[in-house]
């Protein structure tokens, strides 16, 4: 066992992923009151949880086999790898799929706030590029980027515990931002709401949402 934690207690490098994740996620995210500050804080504490472990001290691994009875000869770093029994392979497979969901979430969550900040500058309603799949885009791809990194490629109790609050968090604060947008643009967002999801595009428009993820160019005024 001890060789698939050899990468384990590597402190230094957990620090670094933590800081650099932590300011890339400020720095596009950039809450503005306290309701913002403390969904920030719960996305705060998933990252901390995560790459505590991923680099740290493999904490779930450790509670499953002292307090759940789980053959300490047979687990893996991976907690899929470890579960469905596939060692190496589910490792890899994991990692995979999870830096893929990953990337299209940090994707999707730069472009939407390119989008939303553009918008904001000259003052209109963005429902155009992302905007014309899902009404929070920003949100969209956090929760897939999360998703992808702390469910998918490395899933401990504390990041798959987390995620579904991180969820909760951020679908209120969205629904408390669309009050404010409909006090400000009135009917023309209510027709919004009504021909575009919240956060999960129609079927059919997950690969329009992932190809409007890596367009630049201008937006046009809806």
């Amino acid at each position: 066992m001890n060789e698939s934690f050899n990468h384990a207690g590597a402190w230094g490098i957990a620090l670094i992923v933590i800081v650099l994740i932590s300011w890339f996620f400020y720095r596009y995210f950039a809450p503005k009151n306290w309701r913002e500050w403390a969904g920030a804080g719960v996305v705060q504490a998933f990252i901390i949880a995560l790459y505590a472990e991923m680099y740290g001290f493999p904490l779930t691994i450790y509670l499953l086999v002292r307090f759940f009875g789980l053959d300490s000869d047979y687990v893996s770093a991976s907690l899929w790898s470890t579960l469905v029994g596939l060692g190496e392979t589910g490792m890899l497979i994991s990692m995979l799929l999870g830096y893929a969901l990953a990337f299209t979430g940090i994707g999707i969550f730069i472009q939407g706030w390119r989008q939303v900040h553009k918008a904001r500058g000259q003052d209109r309603l963005v429902t155009d590029g992302l905007y014309a799949f899902v009404r929070h885009p920003q949100y969209t791809g956090l929760f897939i980027a999360l998703f992808g990194e702390g469910v998918v490629h490395w899933p401990t109790l504390f990041s798959v515990g987390l995620f579904p609050v991180v969820v909760l968090v951020y679908t209120w604060l969205a629904r408390r931002e669309e009050k404010q947008v409909l006090a400000r643009f009135g009917q023309a967002y209510r027709d919004y709401q009504r021909r575009v999801p919240m956060f999960i595009p129609r079927w059919g428009q997950w690969r329009q949402l992932a190809d409007a993820s890596r367009e630049h160019g201008d937006d046009d005024t809806a």
